[in-house]
């Protein structure tokens, strides 16, 4: 009996110095922003939930060094969003490698079953392993500025944007591993649960490094916490934050409120892109 035939398929992430920034799904996402204009029109299509379409948008704007989708506000439509000439060129360049991907898989596909190598599946599971995901909601990329040594941990600055820096505090051991040095481009992981919201006075000291002055863009209430977005001097970049109900009540947390993010430069952990 001859075994059924194998043949690889794979999906395409596009991994740059921003990071794992455009998959299948944010891809057809775009498009489909791009065909409606609205954010819940485009969730239904791919489909996938709205908190989670915008979610999405939002990590793909914060890493990209142009923004892919835009607000727009106002209009006979009453807004929505819209595609960028660079979320079109972005779109392009994925499917032409899209194409030449799917090419090389099939010609890599021949060449194993010929070879007598191992099965194919197992090939998969082994790829699938290699895979990284991090649980932390908030990812940035930019450039280091400097790099402070002190005797066993080291205070390392991010450009996130021309007004926007983030500081994190790593060992000197991790700044020889991961090769940081000024000018080299990393990403910056920080969980929403290490951010604290702060409303009113502004003058307030504390000790925590970084502090980030923004507008809530997005309140979403769960029964015990509520995951609270801002947007971030420089326009499209975000921060979100998880608080308590009781918080965003006491806070009075609401969209369109200026409200502070402040989060320890412990709190932040970094990745080189390399």
């Amino acid at each position: 009996m001859n075994p059924t035939p194998q043949f690889l398929t794979g999906k395409l992430l596009i991994d740059t110095a921003a990071g794992g920034l455009l998959g299948e799904k944010r891809i057809r996402l775009l498009e489909a922003i791009d065909r409606h204009g609205s954010i819940l029109q485009a969730a239904k299509a791919v489909p996938m939930a709205y908190k989670a379409a915008w979610d999405a948008v939002d990590d793909m704007n914060n890493v990209a060094p142009e923004p892919l989708v835009l607000r727009v506000t106002g209009g006979r439509n009453g807004g929505g969003t819209e595609l960028t000439d660079f979320g079109h060129r972005l779109i392009a360049f994925y499917r032409a490698l899209e194409q030449e991907s799917q090419a090389a898989l099939a010609r890599l596909s021949g060449q194993l079953t010929q070879c007598g190598a191992p099965d194919i599946a197992e090939f998969r599971q082994i790829l699938r392993k290699l895979s990284m995901k991090t649980s932390a909601r908030n990812q940035f990329a930019g450039p280091i500025v400097a790099v402070r040594a002190g005797i066993v941990e080291s205070e390392v600055r991010l450009r996130l944007g021309p007004s926007l820096e983030l500081t994190a505090v790593v060992t000197n051991e991790s700044v020889q591993n991961l090769g940081l040095v000024e000018g080299r481009e990393v990403l910056a992981f920080v969980k929403a649960s290490s951010i604290v919201l702060m409303a009113g006075d502004e003058s307030t000291r504390v000790s925590a490094r970084n502090r980030f002055q923004g507008v809530v863009q997005k309140v979403h209430h769960g029964p015990v916490n509520a995951e609270v977005t801002l947007g971030l001097p420089g326009g499209h970049q975000v921060l979100t934050a998880v608080v308590t109900a009781p918080s965003v009540e006491r806070l009075g947390l609401a969209v369109g409120q200026p409200v502070t993010a402040i989060f320890k430069a412990s709190s932040v952990f970094l990745v080189s892109t390399d």
